[in-house]
């Protein structure tokens, strides 16, 4: 994991140390990204509803989509798959919900309760193309482990 990452979690680690309610936590967690990484066009996440999608919850950046259904665009693909997406170029994506023109590449990460279910997912976009490397992958992966342990899903 990079140095940049390393302190992100550390970071986050002890801004959530002492609550464990979701929609602060998460509110930090994507302004600490927005504040931190170069090159987002919007930082944040939603969260699983029973009904069967995922709902707009904390974030950083321009307005969003509300509402996604599970395995429709990068977000519901993630939460449907229950694994990372990292897309280069949203535009070869099928099924990309366009929710902001700007973005052209994007990275969604799952979020866990404690049983493994998917509670929500960490989505960032991009205006670039390419923007997001395998190290981003590790790094968001593991910043998204402590926000999954640090909250009472």
């Amino acid at each position: 994991m990079t140095e940049q990452y390393k302190l992100l979690c550390s970071q986050l680690a002890s801004m959530i140390e002492d609550e464990k309610h979701s929609v602060p936590n998460m509110a930090n967690a994507s302004a600490i990204l927005w504040q931190s990484l170069d090159r987002l066009n919007w930082a944040g996440f939603y969260t699983m509803q029973k009904e069967g999608y995922l709902l707009l919850g904390p974030f950083q950046g321009k307005p969003a989509c509300i509402r996604i259904p599970l395995g429709k665009g990068v977000c519901g693909t993630a939460a449907d798959k229950n694994c990372t997406q990292l897309v280069p170029d949203v535009h070869k994506f099928a099924g990309h919900i366009a929710c902001d023109s700007a973005s052209n590449s994007e990275i969604v990460i799952p979020l866990h309760a404690p049983d493994g279910s998917v509670v929500g997912v960490l989505d960032i976009d991009s205006p670039e193309f390419e923007r997001f490397s395998e190290a981003d992958r590790e790094g968001l992966e593991n910043f998204a482990k402590i926000l999954e342990a640090g909250c009472d899903w």
